[in-house]
């Protein structure tokens, strides 16, 4: 894909885009630091102008001015609805309210679970990862979840998660409810730096949705620790037109603070 695209945008701009594209007017999403900012701010520029943007500090609604550098910086109740706390987000969260909760992960299995606690045994880890933050409310209460992992390989697509930090599917249909969470939320999509996924109805696998423009199916399935579901029909993701990419470059992120340059 690098080869294709890199005179026109980069993986980093490609990604906050495919995200951006999933959110929809009306509705509200989570954002978290970084790409997932980046996705709703581009929404509510393009496509979604009426996008509820929710930080997890406690800014609702804001229309934002630029692109904050922190889920607690002033700019995140521009012109918003609320500067309210964490605990108040957290309990809309639970409550229902939240639509979209985006998230990322070091380790993501078939069934959308998320390790972002350690590496290896987590007595003796190999490495020791920030942790859920608030990440486990999220996925476990937002009725979708959307997993951007931008760098998808066999370390980081693999069979089973090395600690369960955040539920998605945990063991498959089912397994949700039994645990006690709500039927109505889980895993939408994922996004890499090779395709888009979603999950299956019947199995709650990883399925693949579209091939980002210039990755094989090869690609793919050479990438990830466990067999990712081939429908036969899957199409080629869309890329940035001229005007999102220059919405990106000029109003959210002049600096290339978290696109680059």
């Amino acid at each position: 894909m690098e080869n294709n695209t890199a005179a026109k945008y980069n993986m980093r701009e490609f990604l906050a885009f495919t995200g951006a594209k999933l959110l929809e007017d009306g509705k509200s999403v989570f954002v978290g630091t970084g790409l997932p900012m980046i996705a709703g701010m581009l929404a509510q520029k393009t496509h979604a102008p009426h996008l509820l943007i929710i930080f997890e500090a406690g800014g609702v609604g804001p229309i934002l001015p630029e692109l904050p550098i922190s889920v607690g910086q002033a700019t995140t109740c521009y012109r918003g609805i609320a500067a309210t706390s964490m605990h108040d987000v957290m309990s809309a969260c639970q409550a229902g309210y939240i639509d979209y909760g985006f998230l990322g992960g070091a380790q993501v299995d078939m069934y959308g679970n998320i390790n972002t606690t350690c590496i290896g045994d987590h007595a003796k880890p190999k490495t020791r990862l920030p942790g859920s933050g608030g990440a486990n409310d999220i996925a476990s209460f937002a009725h979708k979840t959307v997993i951007i992992a931008g760098g998808q390989s066999k370390r980081t697509f693999v069979s089973k998660v090395d600690f369960l930090t955040t539920p998605g599917y945990l063991s498959g249909p089912g397994a949700r409810e039994k645990a006690g969470l709500p039927g109505n939320t889980g895993p939408y999509r994922v996004i890499t730096q090779l395709a888009l996924y979603g999950f299956d109805d019947k199995t709650r696998g990883m399925k693949l949705i579209s091939l980002h423009p210039g990755v094989s199916l090869e690609e793919v399935k050479d990438n990830s620790g466990f067999d990712i579901i081939i429908p036969e029909k899957y199409s080629v993701s869309p890329a940035p037109s001229d005007r999102e990419l220059e919405i990106l470059r000029k109003d959210i992120d002049p600096t290339g603070m978290l696109i680059g340059k």
